[in-house]
């Protein structure tokens, strides 16, 4: 994510619904655009709907 050339802040999208939000101090709940979107995601991984693949290291064969 390099800045821009023009010194314009960085933009990023949201990960939950792809609005474009400025990535400096004041945007409170970057990378999300909103309290609504980071709940959206949070949620997503309490009802494990968002997952990352392999097995836990405690159930890995040694």
């Amino acid at each position: 994510m390099a800045r821009p050339a023009n010194d314009s802040p960085l933009e990023v999208n949201c990960p939950q619904c792809a609005k474009r939000v400025p990535w400096l101090p004041e945007s409170t709940y970057r990378p999300f655009c909103s309290k609504r979107c980071q709940l959206l995601d949070l949620g997503a991984w309490a009802d494990e709907s968002h997952r990352i693949s392999g097995s836990p290291p405690w159930m890995r064969p040694i």
